[in-house]
Parts: C-alpha cells; sequence; structure tokens
C-alpha cells in the first residue's frame, strides 16, 4: 500500500471515529431526555394510584389538610375492614370474578375454535365470512334492538347479560387467526397423515405453539370483563346480579355514599377513605394477574399483527 493510500484510509478512520464519537453523545443526549420524559409520565401516571393506595391506610387528618402524601399520615385499617364487612361489596365483587373467570373461559374457546376455522385458506368463502366478520367492528344493529334480541332470549336481569353477548371481539378473533396463521401447514398435514381431526390439531399442535396470544387475548377478555359496567347498567334491575364496577360508578360517580353504610357497624372512617379502600380493592385483581402475563403480552400482539 502506498504512502498517499494509508494516508487517505487514516482520514476515512478518523472521519468515522468522529462520526461516531458524534452520534454517540447524540444517541446519550436523546438517552438522557427520554429518561427524563419518560421518568416525569411515569410519576404523573403512577402517583394518583399511590395517592389512593396511601390515603387508603391513613388516619382521618389528611382527608382535611389535603396535603400531598408519599408515606401514610399514621395508619389504619378501618376503611378496608369497613369495606369487607359491607354485604354489597362482596356480593359485587364474588359477581365480577364469576364474570371474569366464565366469561374468559367461554370467550377463549369460542374465540379459538373460530378463529382456528378462519385461518385455513382452503375453507369455502373464508374471505368473505372474514368480511362479514369485520364489519361488525364498524357497524352494529343499535341499542334497542340489542335490547330486544337479549329480552327475546330470556337473559335480561341474569348474569349471562353480561357474559353471553360479549363473548366474543372481533379484534381478538383477527388478531388470534393472523396468529395461527403463521404455525407451519406442513405440522397440520403431518397429524391429519396421523389420523388426527381438526380438534385434535386444534387442542394438540396449535394451542400448545399459541401460549403468547393465548395469554394476550385471555388479559384482554379478563380486563375487559372486569371493567365492564354498561351492560350492567342497561340490562340489570336487579342488584343481586351487579358487579364491583357498578357498585364502584355508583360511590365515586353518582356519589352515593350511603351504599357504603349499613346497619350493626359503626363506621370509623371518613367517607373519601372508604372510596380509597373500595378503588385499590376493585383494582387489586387485574394488577395481581398481569405480571404473569405481561411477557407474552407484546409477543402476542406483534407475531398476532403480522399477516392479513
Amino acid at each position: 500500500m502506498s504512502i498517499q493510500e494509508k494516508q487517505e484510509v487514516d482520514i476515512l478512520k478518523s472521519g468515522s471515529r468522529a462520526h461516531m464519537g458524534e452520534r454517540t453523545f447524540s444517541d446519550r443526549l436523546f438517552r438522557l431526555f427520554n429518561f427524563l420524559f419518560l421518568g416525569f409520565v411515569s410519576v404523573a401516571t403512577l402517583y394518583p394510584f399511590w395517592y389512593i393506595c396511601v390515603g387508603s391506610i391513613s388516619s382521618m387528618n389528611h382527608i382535611y389538610t389535603s396535603k400531598i402524601l408519599l408515606w401514610p399520615d399514621g395508619f389504619s385499617l378501618a376503611a378496608y375492614r369497613h369495606v369487607l364487612n359491607n354485604p354489597g361489596i362482596p356480593r359485587a365483587f364474588g359477581n365480577s370474578i364469576f364474570i371474569v373467570i366464565v366469561g374468559t373461559a367461554l370467550s377463549m374457546l369460542l374465540t379459538t375454535i373460530g378463529a382456528y376455522v378462519l385461518s385455513k385458506p382452503y375453507l369455502p368463502g373464508r374471505k368473505y365470512m372474514t368480511l362479514f366478520i369485520v364489519i361488525t367492528m364498524l357497524f352494529n344493529g343499535g341499542l334497542i334492538p340489542f335490547y330486544l334480541t337479549l329480552r327475546w332470549l330470556h337473559l335480561i336481569d341474569t348474569i349471562w347479560v353480561l357474559i353471553v353477548p360479549t363473548a366474543i371481539s372481533t379484534y381478538n378473533m383477527i388478531l388470534m387467526r393472523n396468529f395461527l396463521m403463521s404455525v407451519p401447514s406442513a405440522l397440520e398435514e403431518s397429524a391429519q397423515m396421523d389420523g388426527a381431526g381438526h380438534f385434535t390439531t386444534l387442542f394438540k399442535i396449535y394451542i400448545p405453539l399459541s401460549k403468547p396470544v393465548l395469554a394476550t387475548v385471555t388479559l384482554f377478555y379478563a380486563v375487559g370483563n372486569w371493567n365492564a359496567f354498561f351492560n350492567a347498567i342497561v340490562f340489570l334491575n336487579k342488584p343481586d346480579y351487579q358487579p364491583i364496577q357498578v357498585l364502584l360508578r355508583e360511590v365515586l360517580v353518582m356519589n352515593r355514599a350511603d351504599l357504603l353504610i349499613f346497619e350493626d357497624f359503626r363506621l370509623n372512617a371518613p367517607t373519601e377513605i372508604v372510596k380509597m379502600a373500595l378503588v385499590v380493592v376493585t383494582i387489586l385483581p387485574i394488577i395481581m394477574i398481569y405480571p404473569f402475563l405481561q411477557k407474552y403480552f407484546v409477543k402476542g400482539v406483534m407475531m398476532g399483527s403480522i399477516k392479513g
């Protein structure tokens, strides 16, 4: 290599190092700004929840002082004792748990079967069926026809009115369908050569390979069933079947503090602290479930959105 060529190589290397140094500094600056911005957003998002948790176990004084709390002001579990001893709250809580368990199981069964059928390219009229199903995401018959249909099915004023009408989500079915389409068809062909039918192929091959999307869709259904309250307000007249979200709405939005008072129990905490305790009790189950499914969440959504 000549001297001139060596000089050109040295110039290129020095320029590359300078460029890399400048890019590294900009990357560090961006990461610092990104860290500060996301940290601020995280604090602004999490502090209201933290305030409610801290306030629910604090003494009565902080309600009247209206000061910012980072740690409990005193310690008292009177609000939680009141919530757990109120006969209406455990009943509503049990209704919500039943809706989540039964509703999510039924939804996953129907959604998995429907997604498996729609994922088969040899299904006659598959494109038209998929289009017909997707249209339901954009248009519906309206609330009055929906109410008349449920009344004709004798679902009004039953707990099943909160489970059956929302058993299948079109979005979740399409998400699972796209994931199942990514499974190699050779696996199905091998199973069919061994004499396996569609149900055997679905439950022995596709479902074990679909844990990410199954966990993601299960989380979607569980959170949706737990937070649902509109159908209960419209289609339920009996308080015996109302979920915890309806009771929470009545207490917080409609300001029905009388629902927190019951006979033979003296309220040893302000109403606001009892409301905070009720909020914590309401959101606690989802917070406990989410960490177990979070690792599958991003993978399930990304892999389920690859194919159209």
